[in-house]
């Protein structure tokens, strides 16, 4: 049967058909109209018919027969028991939770701030799908404004730490110290394992660092820095050292001594740091850190019960190709136009494998991009003004509260002050409870000793409250806003001002009004590709919808203004969200327990196999550390696998892409007394099912070890089947793909695990939950629930579709790209298939045969760019292929649309396999064609086919065209001159 017109899908649509065939239609009149499913999934009955009828069924279960392998199939009864809520009930229940969150004011600090996100950059960028539906920016070509903003940052962070250049961001504080740490260790000459972690150290960063250097054989010794250094057997094996700055308690210390000490000993300092504390402290690099890192989240990111936030790294030069994480660099295109790109990108660790010694493959883009614009919006001087007045309202606070006899431990600070209670209340506890009962929360860190740290958001109001805590506490006379003074010098020591100047480039200079500002964030939004736009269909990845309704509560105060520290019954409200989410997640996955710390699918993978490892060594078998993983997996598989201690072993795969259970079993037996784990993807990377699963994982436990299940496509799974069935005993989740948390350009991310009942007692825990008893601390990000408010997203999203709504998009994800696959078939060869010749959620295309020709994937890939779509995941799994993914959210209209976007690329190269178009100068050689390209004089014009060919080549492009804004990026000059900040005025002035 052939596709559906997009005439006739246009009279469905407006003859009212789609609710009549809508998944979820009202049964009743009491029905709530505004379901979800109706809006979440892009076909309505009347295409899925089509769809189905194009491939031969008459009906959705006899074509899920044959995508899903029968034996592995599931009872829907689990799932189907998540009851579906409709928009404004979903609206109704967020509400009724953030209720039950207490709006304390925190002063807890800890890494924590209360951050103020200007309105501008919250509407407009936070809540704004032009900005966090964009995915990485791989195509440089249609990412050019979230590249030039994340070089902001980058510049934003080298300019305020005075080191030489810093990556695009990573996940948070904890996570970055731990890369810091391994760098360290991998950097020393002689093999030294001695890793110093000075008493200031936030701890959440130490719990993170004990995990993370388990794996590595690190020994992590924590003391007063600078004395530990004279012990002699550190001294001999020693590799780096972690010092924070100001310290957890508050104290500027000048670490400039130690940095030379670290040296001389050939190891590397690690600085964890403040940027606002940065306007007026002496930077580290100008007193010898070789690695700074930090939490950027102070510069206007909400504080979100712990995150998402996106930390910051940099590192002296010599350090730069060692640097984990993702770095924006200038290069040029074409026409030698300025443009901006992934630098270094065999950086990648999915390129690396298990010789990786990080397994970061993501970042925190979003939160990135929002703390540039701060710093932008601010400009040096307003980031200044923000902290002379932070700073200066601690003194006023710490001058108040000596006068009722407290005392202060820490003579300098720039936010934070520790008092001394016992002189003024007797204990903590005293105080405690005076801040309880004035609805604030302070920072607990003993019985004699309270901590104490200001932001940005505490007002001359907020400031005389807190006073008066101390004044109750302490039996003395309230205070009155009138009977406070500002202090005339700082309390930071005079040898560690700052005196050098930071952000001096123009972008930080000139958008300080709200119009400019606006008009400055529109411009960029401008320049990039998203959701907005048109599909991305990107295999893998799973770019579905992120709805508008899910994404609301994000950004109400009730949850993004929550400190993660605080007493559980204060935030009643969110841990009812965790708690039903981490239900409902074993609900579709088939296990036991959740954890929700891992805040990236990578972070997931090494959680997972941590939780492994754990289990192996309670029963006396730590020496279990051979981990068995197919060529098919996730890049990320073998560098988390090698993170948590674990020897690669690599299986083959047969030619049809189903894994080689010989061989499996063959090295299952070979290292049976050592075997830790198998690490699969199901359905496999190369998108189908393969029946062998359930097989594979018998012969892991025969052998003693466990099963690691890559949830990377469990889009293709939901209500059908299930990690636990498959044979799992754990598996992560990416909830930015199947359960719709935005990409938001590059990350934020959020890889949950979820394990079998055997391997719940070793879950990640942190020193700051509540309920972990005498479990061993295994942290893996900062905060207790990692990226604590996005995960409202997800939770809003499968109550929203409940169980019935989720299968049918995993039916719909399966049908869309079966479709496809049949559209494309005979103009493309489709790689791997089932018995049946379906494939799963996603479909990988073979363009090798085009390669005689002078073509290659990314010439492609390239073209599609100038027909508004972003392309499909390159090179990946294999380096001749397209891996194509269309999820369920889009119509079969958009689908059509992408499919008739290829089949003219076809045609197009076709033109140059016989030769009516030549090798090194046609449209594909020749793409993107940005406007610039397109305007250019006749004279100008040396090409082979006409400007409409090359700017219009479908009729519907006329009425809706996205223009790249540049031409294809020279990858080669960007890496050859590696320049990873933004322009000055001498360059401005210059060009």
């Amino acid at each position: 049967m052939p596709a559906v017109g997009s005439g006739v899908r246009r009279l469905i649509r407006s003859s009212g058909w789609r609710r009549a065939f809508a998944t979820a239609k009202p049964s009743t009149i009491f029905s709530p109209l505004d379901t979800f499913s109706a809006r979440h999934i892009g076909p309505d009955a009347h295409e899925a018919t089509s769809m189905l009828a194009t491939l031969g069924f008459d009906s959705m279960d006899k074509f899920i027969g044959e995508a899903v392998p029968p034996k592995i199939r599931v009872s829907t009864a689990a799932v189907d028991s998540i009851p579906a809520l409709s928009e404004s009930e979903l609206h109704a229940r967020a509400k009724e939770l953030a209720a039950q969150n207490k709006a304390f004011k925190s002063y807890i600090g800890m890494g924590y701030h209360c951050a103020v996100v200007p309105p501008v950059i919250l509407r407009n960028v936070m809540e704004n799908p032009e900005w966090y539906t964009p995915y990485t920016p791989y195509q440089p070509e249609i990412a050019q404004g979230r590249l030039e903003s994340l070089v902001n940052y980058q510049t934003m962070v080298t300019s305020l730490t005075s080191m030489d250049i810093a990556n695009a961001s990573l996940l948070d504080e904890a996570t970055a110290a731990a890369e810091g740490m391994v760098m360290a260790f991998v950097s020393a000459a002689q093999k030294k394992k001695t890793f110093l972690v000075d008493l200031g150290v936030l701890p959440q960063t130490l719990a993170v660092l004990r995990t993370r250097a388990k794996g590595f054989g690190i020994n992590i010794v924590v003391r007063e820095a600078m004395p530990a250094l004279s012990d002699p057997s550190i001294q001999s094996d020693i590799c780096g050292v972690l010092i924070q700055y100001p310290d957890v308690d508050g104290r500027i210390k000048d670490f400039s001594a130690l940095a030379q000490s670290v040296h001389s000993l050939g190891g590397l300092v690690v600085c964890a740091t403040d940027l606002l504390a940065l306007t007026t402290l002496k930077p580290p690099g100008e007193w010898g850190a070789d690695i700074v890192l930090g939490n950027s989240a102070r510069f206007g990111v909400p504080a979100g019960y712990g995150g998402p936030h996106g930390a910051f790294f940099a590192v002296t030069d010599k350090l730069k190709r060692k640097m984990p994480g993702r770095l924006i660099g200038r290069s040029r295109d074409a026409t030698g136009k300025p443009a901006y790109r992934l630098a270094l990108q065999t950086r990648e660790q999915h390129i690396r494998r298990e010789k990786a010694t990080s397994n970061i493959c993501t970042s925190q883009a979003l939160l990135a991009n929002m703390a540039a614009m701060y710093a932008v919006y601010h400009g040096p001087t307003g980031l200044k003004q923000i902290a002379d007045k932070v700073h200066a309202f601690t003194q006023v606070f710490l001058n108040s509260v000596e006068a009722f006899g407290y005392k202060a431990t820490n003579e300098s600070f720039f936010d934070t002050v520790t008092l001394d209670v016992t002189h003024a209340a007797g204990t903590a506890d005293a105080v405690h409870a005076a801040s309880t009962a004035a609805g604030i929360n302070l920072r607990r860190v003993d019985e004699k000793s309270v901590g104490v740290t200001l932001d940005e958001s505490v007002t001359p109001t907020d400031l005389v409250a807190l006073i008066n805590v101390f004044a109750s506490a302490a039996s003395k006379t309230p205070v009155s806003l009138s009977a406070l003074s500002a202090p005339e010098t700082p309390a930071i020591p005079s040898a560690l001002q700052r005196t050098s100047e930071y952000l001096p480039h123009p972008v930080f200079n000139k958008h300080h009004s709200e119009t400019e500002m606006l008009r400055y964030i529109h411009h960029l939004a401008s320049k990039d590709i998203g959701l907005v736009h048109s599909m991305i269909p990107l295999g893998s990845c799973t770019m579905k919808l992120n709805s508008t309704s899910s994404m609301i509560p994000l950004t109400w105060p009730e949850f993004s203004a929550v400190h993660p520290f605080v007493p559980y019954d204060q935030v009643k409200g969110y841990r009812a969200v965790i708690q039903e989410l981490e239900a409902d997640l074993c609900k579709i996955t088939g296990f036991h327990a959740a954890s929700l710390q891992p805040n990236s699918g990578a972070a997931g993978e090494y959680a997972g196999l941590c939780v492994i490892r754990a289990y192996h060594a309670s029963r006396g078998e730590g020496q279990r550390d051979i981990c068995l993983i197919p060529l098919s997996a996730h890049g990320t598989n073998p560098a988390s696998a090698v993170m948590a201690g674990l020897k690669v072993v690599s299986v083959k795969v047969h030619a049809d892409g189903n894994l080689d259970l010989v061989d499996l079993k063959t090295k299952a037996e070979q290292h049976k007394d050592k075997l830790a784990a198998f690490m699969i993807t199901y359905p496999s990377t190369f998108g189908v099912f393969e029946h062998g699963v359930q097989d594979a994982c018998k012969i892991i436990h025969e052998n003693g070890g466990q099963v690691y299940l890559d949830g990377a496509n469990l889009n293709a799974q939901i209500g059908l089947t299930n990690p636990a069935t498959c044979g799992g005993d754990v598996c992560h989740m990416n909830l930015h793909k199947t359960f719709a948390i935005p990409h938001g350009g590059g990350g934020p991310g959020v890889g949950p695990i979820c394990t079998a009942e055997h391997l719940s007692p070793f879950l990640p825990s942190h020193p700051f939950m509540h309920d972990v008893g005498d479990k061993a601390m295994n942290a893996v990000s900062a905060a207790p629930f990692g990226s604590a408010s996005i995960l409202l997203i997800s939770w809003a999203y499968i109550k929203m579709l409940g169980g019935e709504g989720l299968t049918n998009s995993s039916k719909l994800a399966l049908l869309n790209a079966n479709y496809m696959a049949s559209r494309l078939s005979g103009r493309y060869t489709l790689r791997y298939k089932n018995e049946n010749g379906k494939v799963a959620h996603e479909l990988l295309i073979d363009l090798a045969e085009f390669e005689k020709s002078g073509l290659k994937v990314t010439d492609f890939a390239k073209r599609l760019q100038d027909y508004g779509f972003h392309p499909p995941t390159c090179s990946w799994p294999i380096s001749t292929c397209m891996l194509i993914e269309p999820t369920e959210s889009e119509t079969l209209e958009e689908i059509d649309r992408f499919c008739e976007a290829m089949i003219q690329i076809r045609k197009e190269a076709e033109d140059i396999i016989t030769g009516k178009q030549p090798k090194d100068n046609n449209l594909l050689k020749n793409a993107p064609h940005p406007p610039s390209v397109i305007a250019l004089s006749e004279e100008e014009w040396n090409r082979p086919y006409s400007r409409q060919t090359a700017a219009y080549p479908l009729p519907w492009l006329q009425e809706k065209k996205f223009w790249p804004s540049v031409s294809r990026i020279d990858d080669a000059y960007g890496d050859l001159n590696l320049i990873c900040d933004c322009p000055s005025v001498e360059e401005l002035a210059s060009a």
